[in-house]
């Protein structure tokens, strides 16, 4: 595999600077937050022109870039974009759907409920955009594409012709008029496929290939790969359910393709390990370790699409691995180390069980992690790069930079720990009833979407050179 998991380059990248872009969906204050309007899955596509989310009720909600469609409009835009050709994303709500509704288990008697846990954007086709979504048991395939519908628009009645004595005069040629019609278009999502009764427990992943043929799906202990003509068979590559369930000692807790080699995937386990398969060399996996770390289990994996590495997010850290490399990760960040003394605390509360979710700039180049009090992470994650903002998911973002000394690139593992000023030791200014577990980068912008509560929050970063010039754009109402 070609490329490194670092660049050529002994320079840092220079530190960007955040703003707030856009929120969808905010509350106001002492607004009460509906279970199921509580985001709980979010997406971008490999364009970065849609943006999906899923939350508890089972709706799916789309956004589409909007500004790429005003760009031709006004003088001052092509002026600016002359000096500053870089337009950053801004994004339109599109549509809408119910993706999941709840359902009953009479043979198990269990209830599965309509929250999205995934969403993954498929190849688009024929102006048609396709996703994935899955609940805890089902998976369905969607397709959304514009529609024209004809309407209405108006009437030609001829408003002269009064009743006189309870009835109408009679009609001439001159008065006949005839109803106009207009033809809008208007997205429609359909469900063109359903993938079920193939796990015995809750999808915790779906991740499609690059083939654009096949997916795979993963529970607690199977990971079944699809493909997406075929909605009753699938194949299970990796098992790792004892004889005996006495003997479980760790579960699948994400799975992941990577996104450019179709025979190439990554599972990892509630005891911190990640394993990496090559479809090529075994057809059913999962006894093969490719590094292994017991230290926490690990909640989301992302791979990076320019380099070789791969990053995880486990309960304390977050941590970036050369998939070349098996003897450990080539970076640790901290994001919870004040967390320690409050472990029990954690444990006793279930905070400890929180899912926190990463995700990796397009270039490789920045990593972001959520946290508690709707806060989260980024990290700069190049050699050198003391680069770190701690942002809270409002529309006045508190950015702090701490900066750490930077150290030569030698050892294979380095510990960076970045905590933000803002919370003490004691981690007094947490709040453990929100918190951030979702969010997205956009895949070819330094552009974040995160999800607090039932609210969408949008954030980009422009250089220092082009914070005077954008700095009115930023802070837009939606």
């Amino acid at each position: 595999m070609n490329g490194e998991v670092v660049s050529a380059s002994a320079d840092p990248s220079p530190p960007l600077e955040w703003r707030f872009s856009q929120v969808f969906g905010e509350r106001s204050a002492g607004e009460e937050v509906h279970e199921v309007d509580v985001i709980s899955a979010i997406q971008f596509d490999n364009s970065g022109d849609h943006l999906a989310t899923g939350d508890r009720g089972g709706r799916v909600v789309l956004f589409e870039r909007t500004d790429a469609k005003n760009s031709s409009g006004g003088a001052r835009r092509d002026l600016e974009e002359t000096y500053y050709p870089l337009r950053h994303p801004e994004f339109g709500y599109k549509t809408e759907f119910q993706s999941h509704d709840p359902e009953f288990d009479y043979l198990k008697s269990l209830e599965i409920e309509e929250k999205i846990n995934k969403i993954r954007w498929c190849q688009t086709a024929n102006d048609a955009l396709f996703l994935l979504s899955t609940n805890d048991k089902t998976i369905k395939f969607w397709k959304v594409q514009d529609k024209k519908i004809k309407k209405i628009c108006d009437v030609n009645s001829d408003l002269s012709r009064t009743v006189v004595n309870g009835e109408v005069p009679e009609a001439n040629s001159s008065s006949l008029r005839l109803p106009v019609t207009s033809h809008e278009s208007s997205p429609v999502a359909r469900c063109r496929r359903v993938y079920s009764h193939a796990h015995d427990y809750h999808i915790n992943s779906i991740s499609n290939n690059s083939d654009g043929e096949t997916f795979i799906s993963a529970d607690d202990l199977r990971i079944n790969l699809w493909n997406l003509e075929i909605t009753n068979q699938s194949f299970n590559i990796v098992d790792v359910k004892p004889e005996k369930m006495e003997d479980l000692s760790e579960v699948i807790t994400s799975a992941e393709f990577h996104p450019t080699h179709c025979n190439m995937l990554a599972y990892s386990s509630s005891k911190g390990s990640i394993r990496f398969i090559d479809l090529r060399q075994s057809a059913l996996s999962g006894s093969k370790s490719f590094f292994t770390e017991i230290i926490a289990s690990v909640s989301d994996m992302k791979f990076a699409k320019e380099r070789r590495c791969l990053l995880s997010r486990d309960f304390m850290t977050l941590k970036l691995w050369d998939i070349n490399m098996d003897s450990g990760p080539v970076s640790t960040f901290q994001v919870h180390e004040h967390l320690k003394p409050k472990l029990c605390d954690l444990y006793e509360n279930d905070s400890i069980f929180d899912k926190f979710e990463c995700c990796i700039s397009g270039n490789g180049l920045q990593a972001a992690t959520g946290s508690y009090s709707n806060m989260f992470r980024v990290f700069g994650v190049s050699p050198g790069s003391t680069e770190t903002a701690s942002l809270e998911a409002s529309r006045n973002p508190t950015r702090r930079h701490v900066p750490v000394p930077s150290s030569p690139f030698k050892a294979l593992s380095r510990v960076v720990s970045r905590e933000s000023p803002g919370v003490d030791g004691n981690s007094n200014a947490l709040d453990y009833t929100t918190k951030l577990l979702h969010l997205a980068w956009h895949p070819s912008e330094n552009s974040i979407a995160c999800a607090a509560g039932n609210s969408l929050y949008m954030f980009l970063t422009v250089l220092h050179g082009e914070c005077d010039m954008h700095h009115g754009k930023m802070t837009g109402k939606q």
